[in-house]
């Protein structure tokens, strides 16, 4: 199903203001569960062939789900049925057939095609004409029959995403292969990064009214409509934020944060009454139909006789926004995270900024899987994750700051910012724009 931007907003009869719509629960289901067949007819084959895997082994036990099942599964399946197992093959025509090897009515029908049909020692076989089988023998013969040249399973050391077989599942799997199959096994790391990362045409669609919805939310949140300065703490803020998303029938995916930082103090620590002249930061995010956001924006508190930030804050608002532009300008489909990072502070650095990086894949999942580029303490690579290759069609959060020097406050301020971007036909696109001045408490 395709989505503009404008579903995701209504105009109030009464205010004549933009406020978010939020699909109803059954019309989301509807949404992801077509995004997903889409999904799965398209994304899955390219990411899959790029990664030499011609077949996809997804197993696990309800309650200990493997990080890419809920993707992969429409949504009235909320959980694994005692073991689920899927499995995909590409075949010669290049198309991937989609197999269920678990029990039946779990709301796979029409997505997948149930194989496990007679099970051993079960009554709920429903065709006695299929082989009499454990859920092993039935992966053992599937995989017999369609002959694969390499078998991915999710082990990995590098991706959490991509390591989501436990060890007695595996245990169990090798057990049920023969010996030439087991010749075949090979880590499925590619794969699932690979399918997680990557961004449909209508998730790309879709993501800039997701992300308009929470910078509306932030607007309202850093406005005279919340704060009374010297009554409202950073906590009543924080809360608030939590609040209207709960509200909105949305998910935070963390807990949400919002500073303080003030003149000759820096930033204060813990719970404080928000004070004219107060420069606040906050960092948050939510999900909505399966996608996160990850925000990080920054308010002034005037004094009474102030209209707007000082000008070197405002300097500093530039220096950051350079920051993020210098960082984008390096992203390229097949350069690493720590290439980006490397390229980006080396040439932050040359026009005289004190930079810090640590922009990170963003999706399903707000730390997401893709290349890591820069954390705030390993400022010179990510072994692993930074060394995974950007591919078109994926999202970032551009996470960042730098170090600035506000001669008024008497001291080096670090300024954070962050804002979610897409990549795709090569190119960099800030989803529904960026902060480039600060929210304003009159």
């Amino acid at each position: 199903m395709r989505i503009s931007t404008e579903d995701f907003m209504v105009r109030s009869s009464s205010t004549d203001e933009l406020l978010p719509k939020i699909y109803s629960y059954r019309e989301q289901e509807r949404i992801l569960d077509g995004w997903l067949v889409k999904r799965l007819d398209t994304i899955l084959p390219e990411v899959m062939k790029r990664s030499g895997i011609d077949c996809w082994v997804v197993a696990c036990k309800e309650y200990n789900e493997d990080p890419v099942l809920k993707t992969l599964v429409p949504c009235a399946m909320m959980t694994a049925r005692r073991t689920t197992i899927l499995m995909f093959y590409l075949n010669k025509e290049g198309k991937v057939e989609r197999y269920a090897l678990t029990r039946p009515n779990v709301g796979l029908d029409g997505i997948y095609t149930s194989v496990w049909l007679n099970p051993k020692g079960s009554k709920w076989g429903s065709n006695s004409d299929a082989p009499c089988e454990t859920q092993m023998e039935c992966l053992h013969r599937m995989i017999k029959q369609c002959n694969p040249e390499k078998i991915g399973l999710n082990i990995s050391r590098t991706f959490a995403f991509a390591d989501g077989l436990s060890s007695t599942m595996y245990a169990d799997i090798m057990d049920a292969l023969d010996e030439d199959q087991k010749s075949r096994v090979v880590n499925a790391e590619n794969v699932c990064v690979g399918w997680l990362e990557t961004r449909s045409e209508e998730e790309m669609a879709a993501y800039t009214g997701i992300m308009q919805i929470a910078h509306a939310m932030i607007d309202e949140a850093f406005s005279s409509k919340v704060i009374t300065p010297g009554v409202t703490t950073n906590d009543d803020v924080k809360y608030f934020m939590l609040q209207k998303v709960i509200d909105l029938g949305l998910q935070p995916w963390f807990d949400f944060e919002v500073s303080v930082r003030r003149k000759d103090v820096n930033e204060v620590e813990g719970t404080t009454v928000i004070m004219p002249g107060d420069l606040l930061h906050c960092d948050v995010g939510l999900r909505y139909l399966n996608l996160c956001t990850d925000t990080q924006e920054n308010c002034y508190v005037c004094k009474l006789d102030e209209t707007d930030a000082p000008e070197e804050l405002k300097a500093v608002m530039k220096t950051v926004n350079r920051l993020q532009d210098i960082t984008i300008s390096h992203f390229k489909a097949g350069r690493s995270g720590n290439e980006i990072l490397a390229l980006a502070l080396k040439q932050a650095k040359e026009e005289g900024i004190n930079p810090c990086i640590y922009t990170h894949p963003i999706g399903f999942h707000g730390h997401a899987a893709g290349p890591t580029i820069g954390l705030w303490d390993m400022q010179d690579g990510v072994p692993g994750t930074g060394d995974y290759l950007m591919y078109d069609n994926t999202a970032y959060s551009l996470e960042l700051n730098c170090r600035c020097e506000v001669k008024s406050w008497n001291l080096t301020l670090t300024f954070g910012a962050e804002t979610d971007v897409l990549f795709t036909n090569g190119k960099v696109h800030y989803i529904a724009g960026r902060q480039e001045k600060f929210h304003l408490v009159k």
